[in-house]
């Protein structure tokens, strides 16, 4: 176990380091070709408009920091098992199929839609030159959803559901339909939130550390070393996008990020505890539901302006605040999750 924790934590800082490392010349190449994320001017988002206005030269497809620090990492330590079989490096490798397969292929195809997504916003293509539909969005993100489902269903014969304190429930062939509900609505989430400089960041963050302590709990050592990958990658994030952000995360980073947080809570087999270990992420979806749902059924709007983060940024609240005090409440709710896992793991 305690080899484990060290490769873990190995990991977790060599992927910070290259994702470090990579930054500024990653930052300049998106500064120097003007890769500048449209800020709305629509009349419909007025108190958006004008709280965000600054921002309009900050370029977006950051989070091609991150997936891409994860390949390099995964990549390298893969080549060197296959190379040096019976070297340290090779025990670094932390691929195989029953438990990092999925998450990653997912992380990958999921960040090159939202890629996609990122180039036809920047360069005015799409339904009134704002990228991607959102109903394009959610059939291709309920694509690589359907067959993460078709993976768990037919190749793992996972069937069931497990609720805390209670058990596992099977559900046969309405797991699938549960999945890409999870996976959908995970991948929103995420891109609701990331809103503010560093808010995506830091709640991945504290939802991602938690699930890979239940990862490791379970002896899913490969499982927990991804999530600490991704940590390391989303700490050097965060190192530059601390208000003022340097660039903005992007659908290529946000996406795809909750596409992957999604598919682990399901891989621990503790999905039920990600409305808790995400209440930021749940937050922030609710409040825009809620306010579609009244405009569409009533013609009035409950928040000023929503996510949610921006309603608090409309009363006042400077945006650092805002920030910090959701990931507060980021950090205390993982911890909430972790908690109820390991008592129900005790009982």
């Amino acid at each position: 176990m305690q080899i484990e924790i060290i490769k873990i934590l190995f990991l977790t800082t060599i992927a910070f380091l290259i994702s470090l490392a990579l930054t500024p010349c990653f930052s300049n190449f998106l500064y120097k070709n003007q890769f500048y994320k449209k800020i709305r001017t629509s009349k419909d988002t007025p108190i958006f408009s004008k709280l965000h206005s600054s921002k309009k030269n900050t370029p977006t497809m950051g989070g091609i920091l991150i997936w891409v620090t994860v390949l390099i990492v995964s990549g390298v330590f893969l080549l060197a098992s296959k190379l040096f079989p019976e070297s340290f490096l090779a025990y670094l490798n932390f691929i195989n199929r029953e438990e990092t397969y999925l998450p990653l292929g997912a992380l990958f195809a999921s960040a090159l839609v939202g890629l996609v997504d990122d180039l036809w916003e920047i360069y005015g293509l799409g339904q009134d030159n704002k990228g991607l539909r959102v109903k394009d969005r959610v059939i291709l993100y309920t694509l690589i959803a359907a067959f993460g489902a078709w993976w768990f269903y037919f190749k793992l014969q996972w069937t069931s559901i497990y609720i805390p304190f209670m058990g596992n429930y099977d559900i046969g062939i309405l797991y699938i339909l549960v999945f890409i509900f999870i996976i959908v609505a995970t991948s929103f989430s995420v891109n609701l939130t990331d809103g503010l400089d560093g808010l995506a960041g830091g709640v991945l963050l504290f939802a991602l550390t938690s699930y890979g302590s239940i990862a490791f709990i379970q002896h899913k050592y490969n499982l927990a070393t991804l999530c600490g990958v991704l940590v390391g990658a989303l700490l050097a994030f965060l190192w530059f996008n601390i208000h003022p952000a340097r660039f903005f995360m992007g659908d290529t980073g946000s996406m795809s990020l909750g596409v992957t947080l999604g598919i682990i809570s399901i891989l621990t087999n503790a999905v039920l505890l990600l409305p808790i270990i995400g209440l930021v992420l749940v937050a922030e979806s609710v409040s825009v539901i809620m306010q579609t749902a009244s405009k569409k059924l009533f013609n009035t709007k409950i928040f000023p302006s929503t996510p949610i983060h921006h309603t608090l940024e409309f009363k006042g609240w400077g945006e650092p605040r805002i920030v910090m005090r959701l990931w507060i409440i980021s950090a205390i709710s993982s911890m909430a999750g972790l908690i109820i896992f390991l008592v129900d793991r005790m009982s």
